[in-house]
């Protein structure tokens, strides 16, 4: 299952182009480790440097205020493990469009004729399977949609270990025509999974790039709710340095950039629907409040720089959902 997610979504609506980058880590028991993305289109798949996730956190950081120090004190795809044995083969058809090897992942593009047909395909290759999983896949299948299956062995000890470990996969790019920008969020039911692999949180951080903000919205009984911890245009330096972090292919991406950053704490619960993205009615900018440092009283011997933090210093896995809304400037 799905640990902690950072994805940078880069939608070009004048082509329709979205590219989606994925950094994530996983939960998992079994030494062989898989997972499948749902897209509207065939993608085209490539790895995507690390790098670029770096800058992205750069950019939105908060500022850093230095002050007096006071005399009284002082924020689907859906992971799933593998099988080593193949099962018997489902009669119904699968179609193999692409199969590569890409950023340390063993992928395979499927389109299949049903969702039972997916499952006798996942149990042939030894993808671990379930009920859940068909009822997963069932609206993908029936709407035509490409499921990207991707393998990876996860590092550490070796497959007779039983303990629960964390996996950090390599990033990957998956660019594919679509209507609207998406994030897969629909998962199967795996909340019973959760408690024995110690799952109990999990961050889901978007940067989302185009030409103006967007929101996201997930179905008007189930609104998506998140915080909107930065959003601004981007200066033709950044722009330029992260189409190349991101390996973005020539063409596919918007001219001008606008990246909004999203802070989602990702329930462990069935989702009624994929997260779906439009242009926002808000259009303000927004930032992190500053990060004050506070600098001893002059004693004669000049400024000593103390520790003593107001806010805790950024990074990727921040403070709980009501700490990040209260320092920020606009949310969601």
């Amino acid at each position: 299952m799905n640990a902690d997610q950072t994805v940078v979504l880069v939608w070009d609506p004048a082509t329709k182009t979205e590219h989606f980058v994925r950094r994530a880590s996983f939960k998992a028991e079994a030494h062989d480790f898989g997972f499948l993305v749902p897209t509207p289109s065939k993608p085209d798949l490539a790895e995507s440097g690390d790098v670029a996730f770096d800058t992205l956190v750069k950019i939105t950081a908060p500022e850093i205020k230095y002050e007096k120090q006071p005399s009284a004190g002082c924020s689907s795809c859906f992971a799933m493990r593998t099988k080593g044995e193949a099962l018997a083969v489902s009669p119904d058809k699968v179609n193999v469009l692409e199969e590569k090897r890409v950023a340390g992942f063993d992928a395979s593009v499927l389109e299949a004729t049903s969702s039972t047909a997916l499952v006798g395909w996942l149990k042939e290759h030894g993808y671990a399977f379930s009920p859940e999983v068909e009822a997963w896949a069932k609206p993908y299948v029936d709407q035509g949609w490409k499921i990207t299956a991707l393998r990876v062995a996860k590092d550490g000890p070796d497959a007779g270990a039983n303990a629960p470990a964390t996996i950090a996969a390599a990033s990957l790019r998956l660019s594919f025509k679509t209507d609207r920008p998406l994030f897969p969020y629909r998962e199967p039911d795996t909340a019973k999974d959760a408690p024995k692999l110690d799952a109990t949180t999990r961050m889901l951080r978007i940067f989302f790039v185009s030409t103006e903000r967007y929101e996201g919205t997930i179905a008007a009984d189930a609104p998506w709710v998140a915080n909107v911890t930065w959003s601004n245009v981007l200066s033709a330096a950044d722009r330029d340095r992260l189409v190349g972090e991101l390996q973005l292919p020539a063409g596919t991406f918007p001219a001008s950039w606008r990246l909004t950053e999203y802070e989602h704490y990702w329930p462990y619960r069935l989702a009624p629907a994929d997260l779906y993205f439009a242009p926002s009615k808000n259009q303000g900018t927004a930032k992190r409040l500053p990060e004050i440092r506070y600098t001893a009283n002059d004693l004669g011997g000049g400024d000593l720089v103390v520790m003593g933090l107001v806010l805790v210093p950024f990074v990727r896995r921040r403070k709980d959902p009501a700490s990040t809304a209260d320092r920020n400037e606009n949310t969601q």
